[in-house]
């Protein structure tokens, strides 16, 4: 076995023994790879039990007038500072500790209703939602799940109100999309009692205004020569605690305070460890899948205001004697808008309710999510400033600002790329693990080896020659249904073919996990909508009928999201992939 080959089946046994440790039950995503609709994920349409909804709406009123009256987005962005006094109201309207147990001073809402909050913060300035995200949702976050009685009684306290605030350093100039990659080293003392922490974190939101920061750090394996990640509560008041840049300059969030930070000998008692020791991929891992519920949310909330934007100006302004709106270039682009921002906001209630239900495995419902809102929102924005115009590229509209912002949406929390071919391999490992039982037995029978390959083979001929059922309840749904089970079978019917077809060598290739990611994604999204559509008309029937939902951009984006899915799957066999390498390869090796 050559270096490269060695290599490789390390990256797999640390993915295997990190994503595939215990039981695996099957998730809505992974049932899509193998040909399943697991309708109880997604139907009925998740909704916010009703003595909450009215305690969220009560706060979403008073968080409305306190953004009104004291949330300058545009001023923040100038001064690049988020001033103190939003902070303190974020804090007493209780934002920053939306759902911690109210035993420590939180408010103890669901996921569902935090992704609300974050929607409302989201519509108005993305660096105070991103702020809030590195506080709460990552930063504080990891202490909620893992930490101690002992620990949470310590900190979450002042926490939660923001008299204290929390940063997640995971960040590091070999670490990023790859958080395996950590070098930061822990190394214990003689005595045990304390972990010397030496090494540096860059790209921290709240790096130097943090309070507590979560901290990913290398702790030897006892018996082996051997690493493994640990996370550990570290203060900046510990003595060797250096910042080396307290606000690194950059394009957008600039009100967020992005620093640079170094931990030189710095002692930190074992009662510091969050979580078990060596379990810090995990509790990073675990605590991104929570933000990038929230992470759907702020871009949600920055869609329905592009949709507001644009509805506003083509109904004003006019050219040739009509207002935009009446061009259909222009009508294009809103619809477009609408039908993402419901699609949007639907997957974004779908995942957060995966968490509130208490699902085991929901890793790459919330990776699609990231992924696909990031890139709608993305998408919106650059509508919307086409229909202003020369007038949205300048400072006097938000739309300049909105889309420095929006850019790192497709970078944070891993970047787009790295998820994409994160949803392809982990959803493909279901249906390859079944065929590898019938290929291994082929090669090398018994009757153990046999069982396992009968119990396979029954499951892919199943997957293969059934449609799956999609059980909408609404009569008028019924052909939507129909076509989103069709699809579901024709994708599993694609991935089962390059599994065949590429056998191992798909691990590396890109181009084709990147459609079969795409796909999954416009599925799930498809089925977020569908059940959303269902869930209102169903909810209008028992209210006696009024008043009825227009569900035309939800349609909309039906029809759009099915034919995208026909050109990913036709794209498996009809592409330029070869002529895509070779141009590459010809500019990476001529320069």
């Amino acid at each position: 076995m050559n270096k490269l080959d060695e290599q490789r089946q390390k990256e797999i046994q640390q993915a295997e023994e990190l994503l595939f440790a215990g039981p695996q039950a099957l998730g809505f995503a992974k049932g899509l790879f193998q040909g399943h609709f697991v309708s109880d994920w997604v139907m009925p349409y998740p909704r916010i039990p009703a003595d909450e909804q009215t305690v969220l709406d009560h706060t979403l009123r008073e968080l409305r007038q306190f953004l009104y009256e004291h949330l300058d987005a545009a001023e923040i962005d100038r001064r690049a500072d988020i001033p103190r006094s939003v902070i303190d109201g974020l804090g007493r309207i209780g934002v920053l500790g939306m759902t911690a147990p109210k035993e420590y001073g939180g408010h103890g809402f669901s996921q569902m209703a935090n992704c609300r909050v974050l929607e409302e913060i989201g519509r108005r300035c993305a660096s105070t939602s991103v702020f809030v995200n590195a506080h709460h949702s990552i930063g504080i976050r990891a202490l909620l799940l893992f930490g101690t009685r002992e620990q949470r009684q310590k900190w979450l306290p002042k926490l939660v109100t923001g008299e204290q605030l929390g940063a997640f350093a995971l960040t590091e100039k070999e670490a990023g999309s790859d958080a395996a990659n950590v070098q930061m080293q822990a190394r214990p003392s003689e005595d045990g009692s304390h972990f010397i922490l030496n090494g540096e974190k860059r790209y921290i939101t709240n790096a130097a205004i943090a309070h507590e920061l979560t901290v990913m750090a290398r702790t030897p394996v006892p018996g082996s020569d051997k690493t493994a990640i640990t996370a550990f509560l570290v203060t900046p008041d510990m003595p060797g605690f250096e910042i080396l840049e307290a606000r690194m300059p950059k394009m957008g969030i600039r009100g967020t305070a992005t620093g640079r930070f170094a931990l030189r000998d710095v002692k930190v008692p074992k009662e510091n460890i969050l979580g078990p020791i060596g379990k810090g991929l995990k509790v990073a891992l675990t605590v991104l899948d929570f933000g990038r519920t929230t992470f759907g949310a702020c871009c949600t909330g920055a869609a329905k205001t592009c949709l507001e934007m644009a509805i506003q100006h083509a109904n004003t302004r006019k050219q040739f004697n009509k207002t935009l709106g009446e061009f259909e270039l222009v009508k294009k682009k809103i619809a477009r808008i609408a039908a993402d921002a419901y699609a949007m906001e639907a997957m974004t209630t779908m995942t957060g309710s995966f968490i509130d239900r208490g699902l085991e495995d929901y890793m790459l419902e919330t990776a699609m999510l990231k992924v696909f809102t990031t890139e709608r929102l993305w998408e919106c924005i650059n509508d919307v400033f086409q229909i202003y115009g020369g007038s949205a590229y300048f400072s006097d509209l938000p739309l300049e600002r909105m889309m420095r912002d929006a850019r790192i949406n497709q970078i944070g929390e891993g970047a787009n790329e790295v998820l994409t071919s994160f949803i392809a391999l982990v959803g493909m490992r279901g249906p390859g693990m079944e065929f590898k039982e019938i290929y291994d037995t082929m090669m090398k029978p018994s009757r153990e080896a046999m069982s396992k390959a009968w119990a396979a083979g029954k499951s892919r001929l199943g997957a293969a020659i059934r449609v799956p059922d999609v059980p909408a309840q609404s009569e008028q749904l019924r052909g939507q249904a129909r076509e989103l089970g069709r699809l579901i079978w024709r994708f599993n019917f694609a991935v089962n073919r390059a599994l065949i077809m590429y056998r191992e060598p798909i691990l590396d290739m890109q181009l084709v996990q990147e459609r079969i990611a795409n796909a999954a994604m416009d599925l799930f999204a498809s089925t977020c909508v569908l059940s959303r559509i269902d869930g209102e008309i169903q909810l209008t029937r028992r209210n006696g009928g009024t008043p009825s939902p227009d569900h035309s951009a939800a349609n909309l984006f039906l029809y759009q999201s099915f034919r995208r899915i026909r050109g990913f799957l036709a794209g498996l066999s009809d592409n330029d992939d070869k002529a895509v390498i070779a141009a590459a390869k010809s500019c990476l090796t001529s320069g």
